[in-house]
């Protein structure tokens, strides 16, 4: 019975890690954030450049914001560069786009919905918020509507060569 086990354990562990990696390269992603609703997405090409109001994963940089972030619990580990999970966000300003961060965010002088900046996370931490201005070539100004969100209100535009794709739902559920 022990010999057994000891080939099944191992072929399991195998089978498990065989079906992750599987997933993973047919662009499959389980998002277990608030940003979005958890379960299971998928990451599609885009079919054009990128544009406000696509909802997208992208691999954050590796910068002191997200090492912190990462320590903070709002980013997980994964196989983006840095060991960062990628983000599930909605780009609401591209590059040549003006940025203002106030109570809440705006682009372009129109208000963006449920932008409100908090000045501290859910555990009490101080939060500062980025300073706002023109998105630079090459960069994307992300936003979620849940208010626990860490987007671009606090750590501004990112690269957009991080992203990964259009983000489609495929089994998800709100929590």
């Amino acid at each position: 019975m022990r010999r057994r086990a000891i080939l099944i354990v191992p072929a399991a562990v195998a089978s498990l890690i065989m079906l992750a990696g599987t997933a993973w390269f047919a662009g499959l992603r389980l998002n277990l954030t608030r940003s979005y609703p958890l379960g299971l997405w998928r990451i599609e090409p885009l079919d054009g450049p990128p544009a406000m109001g696509d909802l997208v994963f992208i691999c954050p940089p590796d910068s002191a914001a997200f090492r912190l972030a990462r320590e903070r619990g709002y980013v997980g580990r994964g196989l983006c560069p840095g060991w960062f999970s990628p983000l599930i966000k909605t780009i609401v300003a591209t590059e040549g786009q003006a940025t203002e961060i106030g109570a809440g965010v705006s682009v372009d002088g129109r208000p963006i919905p449920h932008s409100d900046v908090q000045r501290e996370d859910a555990a009490g931490r101080a939060l500062a918020p980025f300073a706002g201005g023109v998105v630079p070539a090459g960069f994307l100004f992300l936003h979620s509507d849940f208010k626990g969100s860490y987007d671009s209100r606090y750590f501004g535009p990112i690269p957009a060569s991080g992203l990964l794709g259009r983000a489609h739902p495929l089994l998800t559920f709100e929590p």
